[in-house]
């Protein structure tokens, strides 16, 4: 069975001890590749160092609407650099992580709203895909990704939405991102959707070292989980082998970043 992390966290200091060691038991596993997911601009260095002390490991560039508080204006114009800089390196496969948090109290709206709509902006210009984080927000990020559509579409991370919802996004060029949520017994929207997915739509991750999954409560999440996840949903919600499963995933994964 050979997967994808369609998206994670590996540059986090979670993983400072012991970082290869994740590498090489996930790998093991038959993860043969990993999307690390920018948070903002003070991290962006640590991410890179870990993409490019392993040819298996890609990188992004973003500004995460979690961390608005920690954003200035000017990070756009570093990120503009950024891109500039690695448009030509191999392992930068994406604009992200960006997108819209209502979920979050106290939040500026406007503000995490202008952040998202000119990374977008920044993913037109450079031909990127994007990947988002969308929570209770995803009528406003599918209304600005009509305004801003992008040719390459992107992951729509965590994906925890509608199935009309599902549509919309598809219809933009966006795949599922599918992770530990739907292992959590109260997950009955999640659980009761991903039957409805064509397989086509979706992508797995993790999100390490966050949203661990049921079976591994109060742990650090890890890449090395994503084959026992994808077994779970194979057999538990989709009724196919967990090799079709894997392997449809990452073709999709593969096609959205071009990568042979």
């Amino acid at each position: 069975m050979r997967l994808i992390d369609s998206h994670c966290h590996l540059d986090f200091p979670d993983f400072d001890a012991d970082r290869n060691e994740v590498l090489n038991s996930a790998r093991a596993a038959g993860v043969q590749g990993f999307v690390l997911a920018a948070i903002g601009r003070k991290h962006w260095p640590r991410l890179w160092r870990v993409v490019e002390q392993h040819q298996d490991c890609y990188g992004t560039l973003g500004l995460h609407p979690y961390f608005l508080a920690d954003h200035q204006p000017d990070d756009l114009h570093s990120l503009r650099q950024q891109l500039q800089l690695y448009r030509q390196h191999p392992r930068l496969c994406a604009i992200g992580e960006i997108g819209l948090d209502w979920q979050l109290a106290d939040t500026d709206r406007k503000l995490q709203q202008f952040y998202f709509e000119e990374q977008l902006k920044l993913a037109q210009e450079f031909s990127l895909p994007a990947i988002l984080h969308v929570r209770k927000a995803h009528a406003d990020a599918i209304a600005a990704l009509k305004r801003i559509p992008l040719a390459r579409g992107g992951i729509i991370h965590a994906f925890n939405g509608s199935y009309e919802q599902a549509q919309e996004y598809h219809k933009l060029g966006f795949l599922l991102g599918i992770g530990g949520a739907y292992s959590w017994p109260n997950a009955r929207k999640l659980r009761s959707l991903l039957p409805r997915l064509p397989l086509e739509w979706l992508v797995l991750e993790t999100d390490s070292p966050d949203m661990a999954p049921a079976f591994v409560t109060s742990q650090r999440n890890s890449p090395e989980h994503l084959p026992q996840l994808c077994r779970l949903l194979a057999s538990q919600l989709l009724n196919i082998p967990p090799e079709q499963l894997a392997h449809q995933t990452s073709t999709n994964l593969r096609r959205l970043f071009g990568w042979a």
